[in-house]
């Protein structure tokens, strides 16, 4: 399931799937098929139009994250930390043994946060190598080091190296959340993410508080023509995408109860 999940996406993400309809039209035009060229080629240009230059994705991507509100205050008391891993440039840290952090750095941000004002709390990292290589370290190794460089005692980490998907997170972090030591959890992840890491650990039978962060959106953004951002819309329209695909994937295929929790 791994490695179809990984395949699909380099597929279906929109950028591709413009490419690939372009390839399709310029070969309809080869051979002389000029009605199925043209459907083709303007498949192609109105995915482009509407990644590139709408803020169609934004819109996508706003709707998940507005889909679990964060608390406006911190908890009286915080027993644990799952934090799933993704923010770290685990290709980077590798070869030079950092801690460089990429998009969804507010991930580790906030639980360094949570964990200095809660200095009782455990923080559980999941996060294994990604990578069709399987050659880097995953999220929880560099964790360690970043964790270590403020403070956080090695002690109070709970390490899951093994998940390469969120729901790899889940069933992997589940076993470890049965240890009684590890109660009062809040979930921290980015905000998009939250909804599909939320119902994966419902239907597990596991009651976490959702602690939402690294949002990529305002809230406030509506459907609009957006010339001034093609790259940044691009990026918002591909990641709300994988998102969405995401859940409607794992509901299909039983993995969750909703598409939605």
């Amino acid at each position: 399931m791994f490695l179809f999940s990984k395949l699909f996406w380099i597929v279906a993400q929109p950028l591709s799937l413009a490419f690939l309809a372009g390839l399709v039209g310029t070969v309809c035009t080869a051979v002389r098929r000029p009605r199925l060229a043209l459907v083709f080629l303007g498949a192609a240009l109105t995915v482009l139009f509407v990644t590139l230059y709408t803020s169609a994705g934004t819109v996508a991507l706003q709707r998940l994250e507005a889909h679990v509100p964060r608390p406006e205050q911190d908890p009286a008391q915080v027993g644990c930390m799952v934090v799933l891993g993704g923010a770290f440039e685990t290709e980077v840290t590798t070869v030079r043994g950092g801690t460089d952090l990429n998009q969804a750095a507010d991930r580790f941000v906030e639980t360094l946060r949570l964990a200095l004002k809660f200095p009782q709390s455990r923080i559980l990292v999941s996060g294994g190598d990604g990578s069709f290589s399987d050659t880097y370290e995953g999220d929880a190794v560099a964790a360690r080091r970043f964790f270590s460089r403020f403070g956080i005692s090695e002690s109070r980490l709970v390490s899951e190296t093994s998940s390469r998907t969120t729901f790899e997170n889940v069933a992997n972090s589940s076993q470890l959340l049965a240890d009684p030591a590890l109660q009062q959890c809040l979930l921290i992840t980015s905000a998009f993410h939250m909804p599909r890491a939320l119902a994966l650990f419902r239907k597990a039978g596991i009651e976490l508080t959702p602690w939402p962060t690294d949002y990529r959106t305002s809230g406030r953004a509506t459907l609009r023509l957006d010339f001034t951002q093609p790259t940044l819309n691009a990026q918002q329209t591909a990641t709300a995408m994988r998102e969405w695909i995401g859940l409607f994937a794992y509901y299909l295929s039983g993995r969750t109860a909703s598409v939605l929790p």
